[in-house]
């Protein structure tokens, strides 16, 4: 599957209606299931392929800051809530996980603690190839990479973070007094 393929089922179910990841799920969900079980096989492997990707410890400092706290599934989910915004918007992310702060959602959490994951498009393909094969989707032949959580640096240490992420610390971290 191409990688404009793969970003095709995400545009039509957030072109002219976006709406929450569950509901970007859904629709997704539904595109997929309409075709043949092979195609949803290949789009379950580029999702890992984009989490590969996207898997980038400043991108998880920048999670893990505006979320309060993010373990490595919250991560895998944090990346699910940058997919059902599409590909411009992760793609920025993952460039410069600061460019964060542009998001109005992510600007408005920095006062209503607003956490953002979505598990639920993560699921996608195993919810598609279920509906349309009454089946399980295959295993995929190899695990997807996954940053190793001791090897990162100290998300806590709030000059580190004021320094890589400048504009998500001013929204996120207190001021010093």
């Amino acid at each position: 599957m191409r990688t404009d393929d793969f970003w095709a089922v995400i545009d039509r179910a957030t072109a002219d209606r976006p709406g929450s990841p569950d509901e970007v799920a859904h629709r997704a969900i539904a595109d997929l299931a309409r075709r043949d079980p092979a195609e949803i096989v290949a789009w379950a492997r580029h999702l890992d392929k984009v989490l590969a990707a996207s898997g980038k410890e400043d991108l998880w400092a920048a999670a893990y800051l505006i979320n309060g706290g993010c373990s490595d599934d919250g991560f895998d989910h944090f990346r699910g809530w940058l997919i059902a915004h599409g590909r411009e918007v992760l793609a920025r992310a993952v460039r410069d996980p600061d460019s964060l702060a542009d998001l109005p959602a992510v600007r408005s959490a920095a006062t209503t603690g607003a956490v953002f994951e979505a598990e639920e498009i993560l699921t996608i393909p195993q919810a598609a190839y279920r509906e349309a094969t009454s089946d399980e989707l295959p295993p995929a032949d190899t695990a997807p990479a996954r940053l190793d959580a001791s090897m990162l640096w100290d998300f806590d240490d709030e000059e580190e973070m004021q320094r890589r992420l400048p504009r998500l610390s001013s929204l996120f971290l207190e001021a010093p007094e």
